[in-house]
């Protein structure tokens, strides 16, 4: 159950989010931490002890908030607390998918291509999620963006940058960020690119005192994987699990 503290900092940011034509079970904070502790252990929802509601309340309150945004607006309230532009960090994570995460209610074209449509799909680390996320300066997650397995990360960068609050200084990224198409977009929106090219590449200049604080992003994944549910993904369609890691970020903010 969710501690008086932290409840007393989640419910003002749940109350401005949640649906206001939808009344709210009475015992909300019960259900939240029901819902809480399905993603952190990577349970079935079945499997949530009794003294925290039924099951079958917190999985309806989940799955119907992450239809309609709930939970991407509760990460975006959290960062009214101000995220650190000073410099920002892409990455992108492999989360190998669990069994149960393939079958998503059918909506036509053949398996690769709902596969596809929920974000799933085959890469080396076997079937998966990619995970992308842009970071603060502090090693917050701002926004996420999912796609299959496969899938490589620089088109996502656009579309995450997109989603900061301000322009930031630098934009650091690794070599797989490295495109003089992406470099001039971040140029173009006033802030700085650090990113290393590739062997294959003109060689450009990236300074070594802003890429070296990438490791900022990296050590985002670790509090966030140790959350079952996003270190493994269970959620069959995308919308949800896309919620499971805002849900999941907006803890690490409160932290």
């Amino acid at each position: 159950m969710l501690s008086d503290a932290q409840w007393g900092e989640l419910e003002p940011l749940i109350e401005a989010c949640r649906p206001k034509a939808k009344t709210p079970p009475q015992e909300l904070r019960r259900t939240i931490s029901a819902i809480l502790w399905r993603h952190q252990n990577g349970a079935k929802w079945r499997a949530i002890p009794e003294e925290l509601g039924p099951w079958w309340q917190a999985a309806q309150i989940f799955i119907r908030w992450a239809r309609a945004g709930v939970w991407e607006r509760l990460l975006d309230r959290v960062q009214e607390r101000g995220v650190a532009l000073g410099m920002v960090f892409l990455d992108g994570s492999n989360v190998r998918a669990h069994q149960k995460a393939a079958g998503a209610a059918k909506k036509g074209g053949s398996a690769a291509e709902r596969d596809a449509c929920e974000a799933l799909g085959r890469s080396r680390g076997g079937y998966g999620t990619k995970a992308c996320v842009v970071a603060d300066g502090r090693g917050r997650a701002v926004a996420f963006r999912i796609a299959p397995g496969q899938a490589h990360e620089l088109p996502h960068a656009i579309p995450l940058l997109d989603q900061l609050p301000g322009v930031p200084k630098w934009v650091v990224g690794d070599r797989g960020y490295s495109s003089h198409g992406f470099r001039e977009h971040i140029w173009t929106t006033g802030a700085r690119p650090a990113i290393p090219t590739k062997r294959n590449e003109e060689q450009l200049a990236c300074p070594d005192w802003a890429y070296n604080n990438r490791n900022i992003v990296e050590r985002l994944w670790a509090p966030l994987k140790e959350w079952r549910a996003v270190a493994t993904r269970y959620e069959k369609t995308a919308v949800s699990f896309a919620a499971v890691l805002c849900l999941a970020a907006t803890l690490d903010w409160l932290r």
